[in-house]
């Protein structure tokens, strides 16, 4: 159908709709109680749209509608779907994978405690997200000085001879070893999960009165112990700000507003005692009320938190009533319990959010100066760049070309970008050497840059002839400033390639790796940047990335090329039951020399699966007598 027609036969029932783009990309994201009117009210008047709607609705050229249950379920769905499609016009909380949780692995028999970045379906308790991972690495630090978790990642445990160095210095139980019941190892982390979800007070409790039975029962070395780790819990917690007298779990949420961009501070109360805080930068926020930033803020925040509190205190109401009444139960199904959503007006409660507002505006201050001073360090170094070189127009696009191989072998070559002295790590690109046979890196260089410089002129052809979207044609770019990693004959087959597909009259400079000179085909004498100046950092940082991507993918291939096998001729046999089998007869000559009863009972495999793996190497061994 098209647009129009899927516009006159929306549902009106609750559920959530993405707007696409002609490239099929979807830019937004948003959900309704009714579809149909929500999303009509889009395709209304233009001056009843802000600036930014009206830029969305121009580029909307196809839309999808999923229709729920309920709001609530449409709440849910809509925070994933702005989690997977990352759309350009919705309000977003920048992507938790930068941050770092902490993460209670209760999938396995003896839990550990570590540190991640990726939050997984597995049956772990999450707890964050943290922006500051020494924190994180300073709160895990601290738990397992004080409960000696186990920190191996070993899961046959029957394969364990004695403990390890963690048992006798005190810092592990040694579960592999038996010497500890899974009851008592459970009851320990049970204390840990309660100290990372702020109930100290709770935690101390119970750890005295567990003191004093052990002292009771004449078990004064556990008594000991158990003193010990109160007193590591008592010197945490004398850190910690008394904010509330309620003693209370309470998050306190306030927003401070820059150009675009809006940081949002959340304080975390528990048991009325401030155990930390965390900043969050939302991008996308121009033109939009104060309300809208806060309510999608909730909304992304608590779709991936794993701890809900009580109660939590909000700068500014949420965008409407609706709102309101669908978030607040879809926290109360999170928590399993009641959770109360406040706008202080007066009060202590006034003055916590007022505090965490001054917080928000001073870290969004310290990040735009920031910002700032390394928009000019760069731009600065552009510049210097541009009057060494003498060029005519400031290098803002720089590209940069390197090869990488083993003696000819997986040769391969990068292409990274930087605009404005920053790399564009988006428009970085990798390619595999086709037509080069060999260690020769002249020919591997004129390949690249023909392929780059070919495909260039198709897609501006292309956007000319209104076959391509201007927004799609990435080759079409073109640079400022060429550098190809090598010297001057790596240069001269550089240029030769430039000229034939009619770009040599973008500047071009070899860069020596020996000296980081800068050679340009007028001159046989080098241009040599001066040492500790701006523009011979910009220039050794852009050779690095080139070399470092290179080389990663290289390594890849190479990789690839090593673990390859006769196995992966086969059809059926994956990763999985190639693995099985390497593992089960130990080479590929014992897999060739079994029989099929014997390779059908490898974990994984079928009959069917055996016959083809035992015809395979029947058939091999046939073509080798026929050569010999």
């Amino acid at each position: 159908m098209t647009l129009q027609e899927k516009l006159k036969n929306l549902p009106d029932r609750p559920g959530v709709y993405l707007m696409k783009d002609e490239t099929g990309r979807v830019i937004y994201v948003g959900k309704a109680i009714n579809l149909k009117n929500r999303v009509r009210s889009y395709f209304q008047s233009a001056k009843n749209l802000t600036a930014k709607t009206q830029a969305l609705v121009a580029r909307i050229q196809d839309l999808e509608t999923i229709v729920t249950d309920s709001e609530l379920e449409a709440l849910i769905l809509e925070c994933n779907l702005i989690k997977e499609h990352k759309p350009r016009y919705n309000i977003m909380l920048r992507d938790d994978k930068t941050y770092p949780y902490l993460k209670v692995t209760l999938q396995e028999t003896y839990p550990r405690l570590l540190m991640t970045r990726r939050l997984e379906k597995d049956g772990g308790k999450y707890f964050g997200p943290y922006t500051s991972a020494g924190a994180v690495r300073e709160t895990l630090n601290l738990l397992r000085s004080i409960f000696p978790l186990r920190t191996c990642s070993r899961k046959d445990f029957d394969q364990r001879k004695r403990p390890c160095l963690n048992y006798h210095i005190g810092r592990c139980l040694a579960p592999c070893f038996g010497k500890v019941s899974r009851d008592e190892y459970m009851h320990m982390l049970k204390n840990i999960i309660a100290f990372l979800e702020g109930k100290e007070d709770d935690l101390l409790r119970r750890l005295r009165e567990e003191m004093h039975q052990a002292a009771e029962d004449l078990e004064f070395e556990r008594a000991a112990e158990l003193r010990n780790r109160i007193q590591a819990l008592e010197q945490v917690m004398e850190k910690q700000k008394v904010v509330s007298t309620d003693l209370e779990d309470q998050d306190v949420i306030a927003m401070a507003r820059g150009f675009n961009q809006v940081c949002v501070q959340i304080f975390f109360i528990r048991g009325g005692k401030l155990i930390g805080r965390e900043h969050f930068i939302l991008e996308g926020t121009d033109e939009m009320e104060r309300s809208e930033v806060i309510t999608a803020f909730v909304k992304q925040y608590y779709s991936r938190s794993e701890f809900v509190p009580r109660e939590i205190l909000l700068q500014e109401p949420l965008e409407s009533q609706e709102e309101e009444e669908v978030l607040s139960r879809f926290l109360k199904e999170k928590r399993k319990g009641k959770v109360e959503i406040r706008v202080p007006k007066r009060g202590d409660k006034l003055k916590l959010i007022e505090m965490v507002a001054k917080n928000a505006l001073l870290t969004l201050e310290q990040l735009q100066n920031e910002q700032q001073r390394k928009k000019s360090m760069t731009e600065e170094a552009v510049l210097d760049l541009q009057r060494y070189l003498a060029l005519e127009e400031p290098p803002w696009r720089i590209e940069c070309f390197d090869i990488s191989n083993t003696m000819g072998k997986e040769s391969v070559a990068s292409m990274v970008v930087f605009e404005g002295g920053a790399p564009k790590n988006a428009e970085y690109r990798r390619f595999r050497i086709k037509t080069v046979d060999g260690p020769n890196d002249f020919a591997s260089m004129q390949e690249v840059l023909n392929r780059r410089f070919s495909r260039a002129r198709e897609e501006a052809q292309a956007v000319e002839e209104g076959q391509l979207d201007p927004m799609s044609a990435k080759f079409a770019v073109l640079p400022d400033l060429i550098i190809v990693d090598g010297g001057k004959g790596q240069l001269s087959s550089a240029r030769e390639t430039l000229r034939r597909v009619g770009y040599d009259y973008i500047p071009t400079f070899g860069l020596a790796k020996e000296n980081e000179w800068l050679f340009h085909e007028s001159s046989s004498e080098p241009i040599i940047l001066p040492r500790g100046s701006r523009s011979l950092y910009l220039v050794q940082r852009i050779r690095d990335e080139a070399h470092r991507f290179a080389i990663t993918y290289h390594r890849k291939l190479r990789a690839q090329a090593q673990t390859a096998s006769v196995l992966d001729e086969i059809s059926g046999i994956g990763p999985k039951r190639k693995t099985a089998l390497l593992r089960h007869f130990g080479s590929v000559k014992k897999i060739a020399e079994a029989t099929l009863e014997q390779l059908a009972a490898v974990d994984g495999m079928n009959v069917e699966i055996a016959e083809r793996v035992l015809n395979h190497f029947r058939a091999r061994e046939k073509e080798t007598k026929v050569a010999e």
